[in-house]
């Protein structure tokens, strides 16, 4: 996935220990936020963060990283990752198997594709008329059937997964990569977002890469950006100059001159958050009316047009969690023996037509605006369902099933209208 920003992901330092791809990561909350203030080194630490909220000075100094580093950033290339947390049946969505019997074919009809002989599920119309512009690939091995990191399939390693290796949660997000590389398109943005956050173990993070390398988290960025609600710019200007001094005092506490400094990168982070670009990328109602009537009021549908506002603004990497729900995440259909996520019909069916409607809005506003060849729009989750139904005691619903997948790519400058890869 990396090969879209021409980076070079493998890091020297922990190329015999911790590397063999890219990883969702699950830190404690405080630690991740760096709020966790037990020494002076986390103080420092909490000091942006106490200011506005957020962790921007590391993921600006990624980006001067990568520069110092020689790194070729290409062009202005873009991710947007819609996860469907909590693994979705590919068998009832992409990869239907109507020739089955019943209990493995699943309870929905198909319906043809742009592709000859290709058919999907009923439920994805808008899906099914615009695969010329996709990549569908069920062929997809996940290795590991843990929802938590959430992720091995994502990370590249079996080791990666905190239920068999303590240091699991030490592999880095794909986007903490991008961000650490590469880094954002547009000084003024973060290179790495991430939106709809219902649980942090839906998400990455930062990994061995370090916290500052975690993603911003986007869900309370217009309130953050709100300023004239309880924080006006001349407030957030009387914090810097009170941080200010605070940093002097920490410098006098260094008596081993090794602290973190709110330095060029806190002064950076200050101007993202009282600056125009951010603030206006982050805002939706500088959309016209007509295209967030488009998009819809679904939250899935808000956070995908923020995601496309944010890539046109200079964002790299954006994910956003297609979840409801916390723990495992809106496409665990277990049955209905599991609430709240439910089986095929009562838990998976009111999702299509949400995620039809949302996926396609997106790639065709892409289209339309000419970005699609700049932005991979990806689609997926971590692992597929069995091919029987019945499992755990619940006759509707479907159980985990890492050894095949399938998934969704557009855009990204790839050629498209195609399916790789088969399953029995």
């Amino acid at each position: 996935m990396l090969e879209i920003f021409g980076t070079n992901v493998m890091s020297s330092s922990h190329r015999n220990n911790h590397w063999n791809g890219h990883a969702f990561t699950n830190f404690h909350g405080s630690e991740r936020e760096g709020l966790a203030v037990v020494d002076r080194r986390g103080m420092i630490k909490a000091g942006l963060a106490g200011m506005a909220g957020l962790s921007l000075p590391g993921l600006l100094r990624a980006r001067d990283h990568a520069k110092r580093n020689g790194k070729s950033v290409g062009g202005n290339k873009s991710v947007i990752l819609l996860w469907m947390c909590g693994g979705p049946s590919h068998i009832d969505t992409l990869d239907p198997k109507p020739d089955q019997p019943d209990n493995n074919r699943g309870p929905f009809d198909t319906i043809p594709t742009t592709h000859a002989g290709i058919r999907i599920c009923e439920h994805l119309p808008k899906y099914a008329k615009l695969t010329d512009k996709l990549t569908i690939i069920r062929s997809v091995d996940c290795r590991g059937s843990s929802h938590q990191p959430n992720q091995v399939m994502q990370t590249g390693n079996l080791a990666a997964a905190p239920r068999v290796n303590r240091e699991g949660r030490l592999y880095p997000a794909i986007g903490s990569i991008v961000s650490k590389l590469r880094g954002p398109n547009h000084p003024d943005l973060p290179a790495n977002v991430v939106l709809n956050m219902n649980d942090r173990s839906h998400f990455a993070w930062g990994g061995w890469l370090g916290k500052e390398y975690d993603p911003l988290v986007g869900d309370n960025a217009g309130k953050l950006f709100d300023l004239t609600k309880g924080l006006s710019v001349d407030r957030l200007d009387n914090r810097k100059k009170l941080s200010d001094k605070l940093e002097a005092v920490r410098r006098n506490l260094d008596q081993g001159g090794d602290m973190s400094a709110l330095d060029e990168f806190g002064q950076k982070a200050y101007d993202l958050l009282t600056g125009q670009k951010a603030r206006t990328a982050f805002d939706l109602t500088n959309e016209p009316k007509k295209i967030i009537e488009r998009y819809g009021d679904h939250s899935w549908a808000q956070k995908a047009l923020l995601a496309r506002r944010l890539v046109e603004a200079g964002v790299s990497f954006v994910t956003i969690d297609l979840s409801n729900h916390r723990a495992s995440g809106t496409w665990d259909t277990h049955g209905d023996k599991f609430p709240p996520y439910g089986g095929i019909e009562s838990g998976l069916k009111p999702l299509l037509p949400v995620f039809d409607h949302v996926f396609t809005t997106l790639v065709t506003d892409l289209d339309e605006r000419g970005l699609l060849d700049e932005v991979l729009v990806i689609a997926m989750g971590e692992f597929g369902r069995t091919p029987q139904m019945g499992t755990q005691g619940s006759p509707d619903g479907r159980n985990h099933w890492p050894q095949i997948a399938s998934m969704t790519l557009a855009g990204g400058g790839f050629r498209h209208g195609q399916v790789i890869g088969a399953s029995s």
